[in-house]
C-alpha cells in the first residue's frame, strides 16, 4: 500500500512553517492517540503514519529531501536519510514514541503549568516584597498616611524594560527554539530541562542594555504613600498591587505587602477593640468614693466615679472609648482599672491615725474576716 502524503497526515499545506507543521501534528496525534480510540483498530497505526509524517517534516534536511525526492528521499539510501531507530518506513521506534508523548503531554497538561511554548517564561513576574512598618497606638486609633522607603527593583528606563540596547526586542533562543526547554532522548523516556543558552526564557538579548546588564530591571529605592486605616492592629496586612519588584524583560511587577506592628503604649494595653488602662487611687478615695480623671486614647479625658469600699483590680467601663474596628462596626469599651495605693513615708501624727482607724475598723474588712476565718478553720482541721 502506497503512503501518504505527509503533509496530508498532518492535514496542513506544502508551504507549512514550522510552526504549522507542529501544530498540526499536535492536533492529529492527540486526535489518533490510541488512549482515546480504543474502539478504533486503526488508531494506533494513524497514529504512527502522523508520528512518522512529523519526524520527517519538523528536520529542516530532512523536509527539504522529502520536498524534492518524496518518500523516495528515503529508500534505498537516496537522500541520505536512512531509517534510524524505526522511525521512517512501516515501523516507530522506541525513541519516537517517547518524544510524542512528551509532546502530547505537553500539549494537554502545558497550559495548566503556564509553561506552553515557553511563552510563560519570557516575561516573568516580579517577586513580591514584604515591608514591617511600626506605628504607635494613636496612629492605629486614628489612620494616617505614612510615606516610606522601599528599596526594590524598577523597570529600567534606557531600554524600557527589554534588557535590550534601544529597546530592542529580544531574539529567540536557537538552542530550544523559544520553548525555554531542551529535550534529551533516553530509551523510551525523554528528559527535559532548562534552556542553558537563556536560562528557560526562550530569548536571548545581543545586545544588552548597559544600564541593566539585560536584566530589564535596576535596584532602586522609591517612595511610596501608603494609607494606614483607623483600627490596624499587629498582623494586619496591606497589599499594594504592582507595587513589588519589576517583571523581568518587560514583565508584570509583583506587589508589596505591609505588614503593620503597633508599638506597645505606656498607658494603654490594647485587646482587640478594647483597653485596658491601670490607674491608681488613694485608699481614702476607695474606702469614701471619689471620683477621678483618666485620659482617653483620642487624648481627651474622662470622669469615672468610684464607689466606696472598692478593692485593687475592680473594673469600670468606659463605653466607645476604645479601638475602632478596622473593617466597620462600633467601637470597643475602656477599662479602668483600679490600683489602691498604700501610703509611704507617714509622718508621726498619720500613723497615729491610722492606728487608731486599724483598731477602730477591725471589722470593716470583710475580705480579711473572711480569709482569717478560713486560715483558723484549716488549722483546727489539720490539729483534728
Amino acid at each position: 500500500m502506497a503512503k501518504r502524503d505527509y503533509y496530508d497526515v498532518l492535514g496542513i499545506s506544502k508551504g507549512a512553517s514550522a510552526d504549522e507543521i507542529k501544530k498540526g501534528y499536535r492536533t492529529k496525534a492527540k486526535e489518533l492517540h490510541p488512549d482515546r480510540n480504543a474502539d478504533n483498530p486503526k488508531a494506533e497505526e494513524q497514529f504512527k503514519e502522523a508520528n512518522e509524517a512529523h519526524e520527517v517534516l519538523k528536520d529542516a534536511e530532512k523536509k527539504a529531501a522529502y520536498d524534492r525526492y518524496g518518500h523516495a528521499a528515503f529508500e534505498g539510501g537516496m537522500g541520505g536519510g536512512g531509517r534510524q531507530g524505526g522511525g521512517f518506513g512501516g515501523g516507530q521506534g522506541q525513541g519516537d514514541f517517547g518524544s510524542a508523548f512528551s509532546d502530547i503531554f505537553d500539549d494537554l497538561f502545558g497550559d495548566f503549568a503556564g509553561q506552553r511554548g515557553g511563552g510563560g517564561r519570557r516575561a516573568a513576574r516580579g517577586s513580591d516584597l514584604r515591608y514591617n512598618l511600626r506605628v504607635s497606638l494613636e496612629d492605629a486609633f486614628s489612620g494616617l498616611q505614612k510615606q516610606i522607603n522601599v528599596p526594590t527593583s524598577i523597570s529600567c528606563d534606557p531600554c524600557n524594560g527589554s534588557g535590550a540596547e534601544g529597546g530592542a526586542e529580544p531574539s529567540t533562543c536557537p538552542t530550544c527554539s523559544g520553548m525555554g526547554k531542551v529535550r534529551a532522548q533516553q530509551g523510551f523516556f525523554t528528559v527535559e530541562r532548562t534552556c542553558p543558552t537563556c536560562s528557560g526564557l526562550g530569548q536571548i538579548i545581543n545586545n544588552p542594555c548597559k544600564s541593566c546588564g539585560g536584566a530589564g530591571r535596576v535596584e532602586k529605592e522609591r517612595a511610596l504613600s501608603v494609607n494606614i486605616p483607623a483600627g490596624v492592629e499587629t498582623g494586619t496586612r496591606i497589599r499594594l498591587a504592582g507595587e513589588g519588584e519589576a517583571g523581568m524583560r518587560g514583565g508584570p511587577a509583583g506587589d508589596l505587602y505591609i505588614f503593620i506592628e503597633v508599638s506597645d503604649h505606656e498607658l494603654f494595653e490594647r485587646d482587640g477593640v478594647n483597653l485596658f488602662c491601670r490607674v491608681p487611687v488613694s485608699m481614702s478615695t476607695a474606702a469614701l468614693s471619689g471620683s477621678i480623671e483618666v485620659p482617653t486614647i483620642d487624648g481627651g479625658r474622662g470622669r469615672v466615679q468610684i464607689p466606696s469600699g472598692s478593692q485593687s483590680g475592680r473594673q469600670m467601663r468606659l463605653r466607645s472609648k476604645g479601638m475602632p474596628a478596622l473593617r466597620g462596626g462600633s467601637a470597643g469599651d475602656m477599662f479602668i482599672e483600679l490600683a489602691v495605693e498604700t501610703p509611704v513615708n507617714l509622718t508621726s501624727r498619720q500613723k497615729e491615725l491610722l492606728k487608731e482607724f486599724d483598731e477602730l475598723s477591725s471589722e470593716n474588712n470583710p475580705e480579711s474576716s473572711s480569709f482569717f476565718s478560713s486560715v483558723k478553720s484549716f488549722w483546727d482541721s489539720m490539729k483534728g
